[in-house]
């Protein structure tokens, strides 16, 4: 019995499991919330392993992401369900991701909540004595 889905292995398989994943996820029927979520337990896992994820910041990352898949600032407005202004101080580092954005993040581009879900600098740097949940993702 050959299996639907295995371990990922290379990087052309994890680049199909996310396009797959990204086609289930768009068709947002309780039907496919088994393999919805075992692919997304084969990407994560192959993300940890293979990740240089920790090399970017949550913004470089959430930036590379945009690249990668041809999305721009509106794009992200419509993903997370923010102002143009927010998602610009978002992208330029005078707002933090909230917890709610880093879900949609994590759900839109297939990645676990911890690669959007580290401190970073922000230039803003007295929003840190704000005690706004939305703002406390910041270094």
């Amino acid at each position: 019995m050959k299996l639907k889905y295995t371990i990922v292995k290379s990087q052309d398989q994890y680049n199909e499991y996310c396009r797959l994943l990204q086609d289930l996820v768009i068709k947002d029927d309780r039907e496919f919330q088994d393999e919805i979520d075992l692919l997304t337990l084969l990407i994560e896992k192959w993300d940890k392993d293979h990740s240089t994820f920790n090399d970017l910041d949550p913004i470089e990352l959430l930036k590379s992401l945009m690249r990668d898949h041809c999305l721009k600032p509106k794009d992200l407005v419509v993903i997370l369900g923010l102002s143009k202004g927010t998602v610009s101080k978002i992208l330029n580092y005078h707002k933090g991701l909230s917890k709610n954005s880093i879900r949609k993040l994590s759900h839109h581009f297939a990645v676990s909540q911890e690669a959007f879900n580290r401190p970073y600098r922000m230039i803003n740097d007295d929003k840190r004595n704000i005690q706004d949940a939305d703002l406390m993702n910041t270094a």
